[in-house]
């Protein structure tokens, strides 16, 4: 076997001479630049390791079937605890680029145009992963506009491959515990009582609940308009939630909890970046052409992909209050023979 030396192995003749600054060519010094390119690269590289770990995830999920506390499910648990690790890193590392001030930013800025953050490929690639779609982007007029041939038919094609939210989801309505018999012996006898169950638990004001209830746990697909969660992976989701304690669905809420994860650090990151470049630059447009801190903030607004999992929140009740599973299903859930 041929020994490995450190720096062939990592290639750092490459990253340790991959920083050419803009301002340097021009004849202009600017001592932060260095800073901006080596965060900036340190970002696409974390992003490299992101994409990798979102997809042995949905690598898992492609299966037909998953058992809830198989080696698969742990493993997907723990790459999606490594991906909120990541990102919460990556919304850390924020503050060292704040050591810049607006004044350091503008001895390079003019150097950059039309480069921006905007034309991050990677970035748009893993939020199409995750599943965010298109019909939800904000400023779809220019999202593909400042991108290349190549860049733009890389980020067409991650867009068409299915993503994890479609592949959970899909996961969701396969679960049986509420709807086959052998299981639960009248299936759809737990949606009526914990109906009853939740509407007793209500406050006054949160009486309009009832009717989202219905739509998202009760009524026919077809109601469940500007939705992507079907009736079944709905009723799913939440049993899991509530039923957490049950050995069996412990690694499924874990799960479903990490997906959670991510949403909230991506969404930190983005306010983080949003504000940051309000400091920054203020009302200035973006180098890339964009409204800047302007449309940042749309986009933190709007850019939730597992949004739909976190409003079943509003449908949980005290774990006194839950409705007794049948003993047979308890058993199962529970290691039971």
């Amino acid at each position: 076997m041929k020994p490995v030396y450190y720096s062939e192995y990592l290639q750092l003749d490459k990253i340790l001479n991959a920083q050419e600054e803009e301002s340097k060519k021009n004849g202009v010094r600017a001592d932060d630049e260095m800073l901006f390119i080596i965060i900036h690269q340190s970002y696409e590289l974390w992003f490299k390791q992101i994409l990798h770990e979102v997809g042995i995830v949905r690598e898992i999920f492609l299966k037909q079937n998953i058992e809830d506390n198989s080696p698969d499910m742990y493993t997907a648990v723990h790459r999606l605890k490594r991906v909120a690790a990541i990102l919460q890193m990556l919304v850390d590392k924020i503050s060292i680029l704040e050591t810049m001030t607006p004044l350091d930013f503008l001895d390079f800025r003019d150097f950059l145009r039309p480069a921006s953050g905007f034309q991050s490929i990677q970035f748009k690639i893993l939020e199409a992963a995750l599943g965010l779609p298109f019909d939800k982007r904000f400023g779809q007029q220019y999202y593909l506009s400042q991108l290349n041939t190549a860049d733009v038919d890389r980020v067409k094609k991650a867009e068409s491959e299915i993503s994890l939210f479609t592949l959970v989801s899909q996961w969701l309505e396969r679960m049986p515990f509420i709807k086959d018999a052998e299981y639960w012996p009248e299936p759809t006898s737990f949606i009526s009582s914990y109906k009853s169950i939740y509407q007793e638990s209500l406050q006054e004001g949160e009486k309009q609940n009832m009717h989202l209830f219905d739509a998202l746990f009760t009524a026919p697909s077809e109601h469940l308009e500007g939705r992507r969660l079907s009736i079944e992976a709905n009723r799913s989701a939440l049993f899991i939630m509530l039923y957490r304690d049950f050995p069996l669905l412990n690694t499924p809420f874990q799960f479903l909890n990490c997906l959670l994860d991510i949403d909230e650090l991506l969404a930190q990151w983005r306010y983080r970046h949003m504000n940051m470049v309000q400091r920054m630059i203020g009302r200035r447009i973006g180098t890339g052409g964009s409204t800047g801190a302007e449309y940042l903030k749309a986009a933190a607004d709007t850019h939730y992909v597992f949004k739909e999992f976190a409003d079943l929140t509003s449908f949980l009740i005290q774990r006194n209050r839950l409705p007794t599973l049948p003993e047979t299903l308890a058993s199962k859930l529970g290691y039971g023979q």
